[in-house]
């Protein structure tokens, strides 16, 4: 095998390398961006139910009466 061939062969198993390299990456990156996107949605989920909570709660605690043991 000449050394032009050597070399041709060379750089065609490093592409092989740096192409699944990129394919794992881009795995990686897809997998990311749905489970960012499920955080994001639960956050916003809970965001939802604390200010329903924090709505229901009376603002003014001193209008409640005292508890029956007083």
């Amino acid at each position: 095998m000449s050394s032009a061939e050597e070399r041709l062969t060379e750089l065609e198993v490093r592409l092989a390398f740096i192409d699944d390299a990129v394919q794992a990456l881009v795995a990686a990156d897809a997998e990311q961006s749905l489970r960012i996107a499920t955080l994001e949605r639960l956050v916003r989920d809970m965001r939802n139910e604390l200010e329903t909570v924090r709505l229901g709660q009376d603002p003014d605690s001193h209008s409640e009466p005292p508890p029956p043991h007083y």
